[in-house]
C-alpha cells in the first residue's frame, strides 16, 4: 500500500484571509449567562439552515468571553445588522464590559436579548450544540422574528462593505398602515386592551379629518384640534403592519372613556403587556422625550430613519400636563 500524499500545512493567516474574501453580512449573536447578565458577539459566520423545521445556524468561537454562556444557555438571538451599525459591531466585537449599555434591546419570545435598531432579528431556542475544532456549531430553532427594508451592513476581506440596492424592484419598506393615537392626560397614557390581556394604543383604521378617532366600530374619542400631531411613522417587518402614530389630548367634555380604554401612569405602563416591540420603543421614547420637553419627529426609511426635532414646550406640552418621568431606555 503506497503511503498518503505528504500535505504541507495549512498557513492559518492565509487561510483566515482565503475565508473572507467570501462576502457576508455582519450579526450580533446574544443571550444571557447563568446570573441573568445579557451577553453578546460578532459575528459572521451566520447561515440559514432548514425552513421545516425553522433552523439557522451560527459559529461561536471556543476563546470568546461569551462562549460559556452561549455554550450552556437554552436560547439565543442572533441580530442582522443595518449598513449604519458598524459601530456596533465593533462595540460586540470589543472585550467592553458594557455592551448592552450603548444598545437598546428587548425581549421578544425566548427571553434572550433582540437589539431594538436592527435590520432583521431571529428570536431563537437552542436545536443542538455540534463541536467543530475551535467553534461550536449553534444551531437554533426560529421562535419568533422581524426584518425591515434597511440595507445590510457588508464585510469582506477584513472590513465593512456597503450592499446597494438591497430591495427588488417594486418593494416598499412598509405593506400597509395602523394610524394609532398616543394620548397623553395629567401625566398619564391611555392604552387599550387588545383582548388576549395584553395592552396597546387606541387605534382607528385611518385618520379622519377633524379630530376625532373611529376606535373600528367600538365608539368615538373626540381629540383637542390644536393638540394632535404627527409623532411617529415606522414599519413593523415582512409580515405586519406598520404605524402611524398622532400624539394628541382629549377633550375635556369627553364621555366616559369604553371600558377597553384606560389610563396608566407614566411611571407604570405595563411594558411587558404590549406585544409589538417597536411599539414599546416608541413609548419609551416618547417619555424621554416628554420629560425634556424636547420632541422629535420620527420617520422610518430603508436606511434607517430620521427624527426631526421640535424644540420648546408648546404644543406640545400644554400648561396643565402633568410631568412625565424620563427613562434609562434608548429607541431608535
Amino acid at each position: 500500500m503506497s503511503a498518503p500524499p505528504d500535505h504541507s500545512p495549512i498557513d492559518a493567516v492565509e487561510l483566515r484571509r482565503a475565508f473572507g474574501t467570501f462576502v457576508t453580512g455582519v450579526t450580533v449573536v446574544t443571550t444571557w449567562d447563568e446570573t441573568g447578565a445579557p451577553r453578546g458577539m460578532t459575528a459572521n459566520s451566520f447561515t440559514s439552515v432548514s425552513l421545516n423545521p425553522p433552523l439557522l445556524l451560527v459559529c461561536v468561537g471556543k476563546g470568546a468571553a461569551s462562549y460559556p454562556a452561549f455554550a450552556a444557555s437554552p436560547a439565543f438571538a442572533v441580530n442582522l445588522l443595518h449598513e449604519a451599525q458598524a459601530e456596533v459591531s465593533s462595540l460586540f466585537a470589543s472585550k467592553s464590559a458594557d455592551k448592552f449599555r450603548a444598545v437598546s434591546h428587548d425581549a421578544v419570545h425566548t427571553g434572550a436579548p433582540v437589539l431594538t435598531d436592527c435590520m432583521t432579528w431571529f428570536d431563537c431556542s437552542v436545536h443542538d450544540r455540534v463541536e467543530a475544532g475551535d467553534h461550536m456549531v449553534l444551531i437554533g430553532r426560529v421562535q419568533a422574528f422581524g426584518t425591515s427594508a434597511s440595507a445590510p451592513l457588508g464585510f469582506c476581506r477584513g472590513r465593512y462593505a456597503a450592499v446597494k440596492d438591497p430591495l427588488p424592484a417594486g418593494w416598499s419598506p412598509s405593506h400597509r398602515m395602523v394610524v394609532g393615537y398616543l394620548i397623553e392626560d395629567a401625566g398619564r397614557i391611555l392604552l387599550r386592551a387588545d383582548g388576549n390581556g395584553g395592552w396597546g394604543l387606541p387605534t382607528a383604521r385611518r385618520r379622519q379629518a377633524g379630530a376625532a378617532i373611529d376606535l373600528d366600530q367600538a365608539g368615538t374619542l373626540a381629540l383637542r384640534a390644536d393638540a394632535t400631531f404627527l409623532y411617529s411613522v415606522f414599519d413593523v417587518g415582512d409580515g405586519d403592519p406598520g404605524f402611524i402614530i398622532y400624539r394628541g389630548r382629549l377633550e375635556r367634555e369627553t364621555a366616559a372613556l369604553p371600558p377597553d380604554l384606560r389610563f396608566f401612569p407614566a411611571d407604570d405602563l405595563p411594558f411587558d403587556a404590549i406585544p409589538v416591540r417597536e411599539v414599546r420603543s416608541m413609548l419609551r421614547r416618547y417619555l424621554r422625550e416628554r420629560g425634556a420637553s424636547r420632541f422629535g419627529i420620527y420617520i422610518d426609511s430603508p436606511d434607517g430613519g430620521r427624527v426631526a426635532m421640535i424644540e420648546g414646550t408648546r404644543p406640545w406640552q400644554p400648561a396643565d400636563a402633568g410631568p412625565l418621568p424620563a427613562t434609562d431606555s434608548a429607541t431608535p
